[in-house]
């Protein structure tokens, strides 16, 4: 985890490049480039590829491209940058789309509720762009719900996660006992147990809404996750047909 190997310093340098653009030079890219629900009018099927360059914050693509370089490293220096690469974007691409179906499953069950309680298409439109309602529509669904379904189809998804989700299995099914340890849990831990539980730690709050380290709010663990199965599916299959690498 030391040489900064040719495509993940490519990677790193796009992410730095378009996170100093959205930031500081055209904010409009992050309506633009980052990943809206596909019911939103700034939708377009780009997104899924260029939300994997915007960030957040100083600290969202720090720690992104930190984890991008100590996890993807080794793995590029085994495979070979193509390889890498395609493994990488797999995972980021599987991660969106998985991602974008459980916000379309969550969206739908809340819309087909309210629309089958009477309320008027006006008043769903009118709570989806400007987050305020009748107050008649509590009598149907909880408050959360309604918070649930204005944040779905506005919060845009930005991030390289989803791939580096992908790339944590990878490292964890290629080095399963490589010691890793947090800043908050500074004990090293061997990868096949610390990444499962990191895994499992993103299912329950992309399930329940609670997380143990925030609020819970603002991170889309689904896509996470959704990296992860898309990294875990090729690590098997690459490992049942031994593919190696790419020249």
């Amino acid at each position: 985890m030391g040489k900064l190997t040719t495509a993940i310093k490519n990677l790193i340098i796009i992410n730095v490049i378009f996170f100093v653009a959205a930031q500081y030079v055209m904010p409009q890219l992050q309506s633009i480039l980052a990943l809206y629900f596909p019911e939103n009018e700034h939708f377009g099927f780009w997104q899924f590829v260029t939300h994997m360059f915007m960030h957040a914050n100083f600290m969202h693509i720090l720690f992104n491209m930190y984890a991008l370089w100590a996890f993807g490293s080794p793995l590029e220096q085994m495979w070979g940058s193509k390889k890498f690469l395609f493994f990488y974007f797999s995972a980021g691409l599987g991660a969106a789309f998985i991602y974008t179906g459980v916000n379309y499953f969550q969206f739908n069950g809340i819309y087909n509720q309210l629309v089958n309680a009477g309320i008027s298409s006006s008043d769903v439109h009118q709570l989806l762009t400007t987050g305020s309602y009748n107050t008649d529509i509590l009598k149907v669904v909880s408050e959360q719900k309604l918070t649930e379904l204005y944040h779905i189809y506005n919060t845009p998804a930005v991030g390289a996660s989803g791939a580096i989700y992908g790339v944590l299995v990878a490292f964890g099914m290629s080095f399963p006992n490589a010691k890793l340890a947090l800043i908050f849990f500074p004990v090293p831990i061997a990868a096949k147990y610390f990444i499962p539980v990191l895994i499992g730690l993103d299912l329950f709050s992309g399930v329940t809404g609670f997380s143990l380290f925030s609020s819970g709010g603002g991170v889309a663990h689904f896509a996470h996750v959704g990296g992860a199965i898309i990294g875990f599916i090729m690590m098997k299959y690459w490992q049942k047909n031994q593919f190696k690498r790419w020249d």
